[in-house]
């Protein structure tokens, strides 16, 4: 799908969005409280880098301490499925993707597409190794094949795997069913943690 179509397409989200934002910023205050938005470099298209806007899901201190099993989960997934500085209202965000409503805002800035590989950090780029040009030749996306494949249930290896397909096979009936496919992903909440 075209770029400028997804901004346009997310700005009017956006809009229809805010109503829900404004509800889910009163709880992040409430239950957790400020600052409201998590914000973190990723490495987008040509390795460009950009500020990342999610809702914060988790607690502003914790204790970075990590089991060798978790270590193990961390280091295969990039994420931990009982991950104790989680808030509560974190883990409800996280299930069904709202934490990452503000990404809307990345898409209609240009920094991210509706429909693309995950914007990675610094320290994932290490482990995309010789494909991560090939990964960086798309825009990031708030929605992909990776996120309709499992989520956080797939390994790096194969999300790898996954983001090449989806960056040499790129198209608009690709996108549309990513899009659809997301739909059911999010209300299963599989693989959201």
């Amino acid at each position: 799908m075209n770029y400028t179509v997804q901004r346009v397409l997310a700005a009017v989200m956006l809009v229809f969005a805010l109503p829900l934002m404004l509800l889910i910023a009163l709880g992040c205050v409430l239950f957790s409280r400020f600052p409201v938005f998590f914000r973190s470099e990723r490495i987008g298209q040509d390795k460009k880098r950009f500020i990342l806007y999610k809702f914060r899901t988790m607690k502003n201190s914790g204790s970075d301490f990590m089991t060798p099993e978790q270590q193990r989960e961390w280091a295969q997934f990039g994420k931990l499925k009982d991950d104790d500085r989680v808030t509560a209202f974190g883990r409800f965000l996280r299930h069904f993707s709202l934490d990452e409503l503000p990404q809307l805002w990345n898409v209609v800035r240009g920094d991210m597409a509706l429909v693309g590989p995950r914007p990675i950090v610094d320290a994932e780029e290490i482990i995309y190794g010789k494909y991560s040009d090939l990964i960086h030749s798309v825009k990031p996306g708030i929605t992909g094949l990776w996120q309709v494949s499992g989520r956080n249930l797939v390994n790096y290896h194969r999300r790898i795997a996954i983001n090449c397909y989806y960056a040499r096979h790129r198209s608009l009936k690709l996108d549309l069913w990513i899009m659809y496919r997301t739909v059911w992903a999010v209300i299963s909440g599989r693989g959201a943690f």
